[in-house]
Order: structure tokens, then sequence, then C-alpha cells
């Protein structure tokens, strides 16, 4: 019998009883979250949390390609694919010395990796109905069509969540599409090498390149360059953690240069490395280590399972994992965790200045600790920080929780934040808000006030986890 019938066979053997335990719950009024969460929330939410359990018994190549599947592309989006071909050494080696620049003292050992030719999706709005094909027409045709629609000069660079060892641009079309349509512009979305085959930083590598690609076009691209004032670079959990060390590695690259703007060699051509008009990122992956009281705490209202539960449950083994080079952290060597590149929450906080806008949101989710801490801290180097955290809501829920009132709250907020970081950007100001569960009511809370904890204390957190993680103690995997 084929192994994913097994495996749908014995997920099901395991979401039974908890649907029927939330039923029982609900008509006893013993339930926890009744209060604040409709039946049918609490029963996805639920699933989706056997489904990341049950995942902890599956090889991670087998998660990797049933994640990485296309689709197909029907319904309200212009899909034009795109390949970015590679280009001179230097993004390479300005990155290799941004890593080495940043490493705080310390010299974590990380794998180098070459440049490589990166797949990517222009994403627009289109006009039909939801069950329309795509017609059979070039692939610059169809950015043509794409760029005819967009009532905007908004250009996200988008990166997908996925643990950086999931997902791919053709999972995302729903939300990028969402994005597209939200914001009148058109969004890039990037196929990123991921983990644990391509470690840190090749992910990053790809990031840099991709946002180069519209600064300067490519041979063979189909877009005219794009001026950064235009650009919000954009993702979502592991996707917000790329963002956020993309935005980390051009502030490097200016602090380097001083009073002159950096430049990188790219096909042929000298290019202005000119920071984003923004980042937006929805419930972004900011602390490798797992080190957050949230982390172990806030399992109430999210379908990840926290550390102590992957702990547990480390994935069979596979041709990918483990890898070659022995390693407890998926995504990176386990020196590297507390690098700014790969843990932004490890940047110092100075290095955050002259930053441009940046909007986050999020639940009430394991992330929520690491999350506010950013936000914080930015808000507390001068940057614009636009703050948004929903009332008993899980990870990424509005890229999950389709047609949620909650998420499409959530998106239409990030979709405004972005148009306002390239339209508007003399009207950005910082501001927090906390949604109340149900009834969605905004209320107004201090970005500064967000966190407590030091960030010397934080430091040490991640600095403990990063040594009990050298030891085998590391999470394998959000």
């Amino acid at each position: 019998m084929d192994s994913s019938f097994l495996g749908i066979i014995k997920m099901l053997g395991e979401t039974i009883p908890v649907v029927f335990k939330i039923l029982l719950q609900r008509a006893l009024g013993l339930s926890r979250t009744a209060h604040k969460r409709d039946l049918k929330t609490e029963l996805i939410v639920s699933i989706i949390a056997v489904m990341f359990r049950r995942m902890r018994s599956m090889p991670m190549l087998q998660i990797q390609q049933s994640t990485i599947r296309d689709p197909g592309i029907q319904g309200p989006m212009w899909i034009s694919k795109i390949l970015l071909p590679i280009p001179e050494k230097d993004a390479r080696t300005a990155l290799i010395r941004s890593i080495e620049g940043m490493s705080q003292g310390g010299k974590g050992a990380y794998m180098r990796p070459e440049l490589a030719t990166i797949y990517a999706e222009w994403t627009g709005y289109r006009a039909v109905s939801a069950n329309a094909p795509q017609p059979v027409i070039s692939e610059g045709s169809k950015y043509i069509s794409l760029m005819k629609e967009t009532t905007s000069n908004v250009t996200v660079l988008y990166f997908h969540g996925g643990s950086y060892y999931m997902s791919d641009p053709v999972s995302y079309r729903a939300t990028t599409s969402k994005l597209a349509k939200g914001t009148g512009g058109r969004v890039l979305s990037v196929r990123y090498r991921l983990s644990p085959q391509h470690p840190f930083p090749a992910a990053l590598l790809d990031a840099f390149v991709a946002y180069l690609s519209l600064l300067s076009p490519p041979p063979g691209a189909f877009h005219s360059a794009i001026p950064a004032r235009d650009i919000v670079i954009a993702g979502d959990s592991a996707g917000g953690n790329l963002s956020m060390a993309l935005l980390q590695l051009v502030l490097q690259l200016q602090r380097s240069a001083g009073t002159t703007t950096p430049t990188i060699l790219f096909h042929g051509r000298r290019v202005k490395v000119d920071l984003p008009a923004g980042v937006a990122v929805n419930a972004p992956w900011m602390d490798v280590t797992h080190c957050m009281p949230s982390m172990e705490e806030n399992t109430t209202y999210d379908f990840l399972p926290p550390p102590s539960f992957s702990n547990a449950h480390p994935f069979p083994p596979d041709s990918i994992w483990p890898s070659r080079s022995p390693r407890n952290n998926v995504f990176c060597e386990d020196t590297m965790v507390c690098h700014p590149l790969v843990s932004p929450m490890a940047a110092r906080a100075r290095d955050w200045k002259g930053s441009p806008p940046v909007f986050i949101v999020c639940g009430e989710e394991l992330l929520e600790d690491e999350d506010k801490v950013m936000a914080k801290r930015l808000a507390e180097q001068g940057v614009k920080v636009v703050w948004e955290q929903y009332e008993a809501m899980p990870h990424v829920f509005g890229v999950l929780l389709g047609g949620h009132p909650a998420g499409e709250m959530s998106i239409a907020g990030w979709c405004e934040a972005i148009k306002q970081f390239v339209e508007r950007p003399e009207d950005v100001k910082t501001k927090g808000s906390f949604v109340t569960a149900r009834k969605l009511e905004r209320l107004d809370v201090d970005v500064m006030g967000l966190y407590k904890m030091s960030d010397s204390a934080v430091t040490s957190r991640m600095k403990a986890a990063m040594d009990k993680g050298s030891e085998g103690g590391y999470p394998k995997a959000v």
C-alpha cells in the first residue's frame, strides 16, 4: 500500500479524537478558547496542529517535495515565470565580507555557497473568475498583460515561509496574488535555495541577487530598472527572517561604504545598493535559537509544535537529513545561530539605525516574544514601525486561514502598509495596535513598551540556547 495513503490514514486516526475532544469540551462549557474563537477556526487550527506534529515522523525530503509541487495556475492572478541568471562574483564577495564583518567576535563555521540561477515568479492581479485558466501565451506576454492591470508603482520582493526547508513560490500564489491585488502593484516571488541541502547563507545570497535584479535588470529580464523607493521587501515566517536579514545586509553594506553609496558589479554594470522603501513581514522568525518564553508558553492558540516537542521527536533520517556535516540545526551550522544575518534579533540595536519603515503583524503565537523584541528595538532606534497583533490567532493566520475575518483584516493592513511605504512615505508614523478576538476592535498599544526584557537579557538567552544547541538540544525545525 502507498506510504502516503498510510500516512493519511494515520493522520485521520490522530485527528478524529482531537475533533471529538473539541466538540465535547464546547458542549460541556469546558473549552478554554470558545470565548475567543468560533468552532470552525478552532477545528481548522487544531487539525493543522495535528498535521505539523505528524510531520515530525516523516522524512524531511518527503515533506519538502510535498510542499513544492505546482498546483497549476488559474483564477484572478497573472503569473509570469522568469530565470535570473548568475551574475559576477561581486554579490557573493560582498555577502561573505558582511558575514565576517558582523560576526560580533565569534568565528562560526559556515558553507560558502556558489551563485546559482534563480527561478522567480512575477505575480499580478487579473480581473477574471476564480476558475479562469491562464492564457497560452509567452511568459513575456504574460508579464506585459500583468503590468497593464497594475495601478501602482509598488513592487513587492516576496520570500515565502516554510522553516527554510519547505514551500516554494508555486505554493504561495494565493498569498502573492492577494498582495498584488491589495497594493495594485506587482510581486516578485523568489525560489530561494532550501535547507538542509543549501544551509545559510545560500538563501540570503539568492535574496540579495533577486534584489539587485530589481534594481538593475539582468539579461533576459522582462522588467525595466525599478527604483529602490518603489520596492518593499516582504515575507512570512522564515521568509520574514530572510526579509529582515536582507535589510540588515544592505544596512551593513551602507555602513561599510561610509559616506558613499555601496555598489555591486552586476552583469557588467555598477549598481548602487540603496535601501528599499520598507520591509513588511508577517509573523517573522527573528530568533533561530528559539530561546524566548513564548516558544513554550503560547501553545493555546498556535499550531506550531513547541521546541520541547520538536526536540523529543527528531525527523527520521533520509538522504538529506541528518546532513553529511553533522549539525543539529536544519538552517545553519550550530555556531551561527546567533549571527545577525541568521537571527536578526541578534543584531546590535544600533545596527538598525537608518532602516526604512518596517511593518510587523503576528498572532498570539510561539513567535510573539521575538517579534515584540524586534518591533520595540527598531522603534527605539528611530525606525518607523507599524505593529499589529491579533488576539487568539495562530502563526501566519492571514496566509493559512483564507476568508477568516481576522485573516482578511490582517492582509488588508499588510497591503496598506506596503502602499504607504511607497506612495506616502511622509505619512508613515510609528504606531501599534492589538486587535481583539471576534469583535476585531483595534486597541492602541505603545510599540516601545511591547516587551520588558532588556537587550542584554535577550542576548544572554540566545547565547545560552546556542551553547545548549551545540550539545544536541537545539530544535531541528520551527
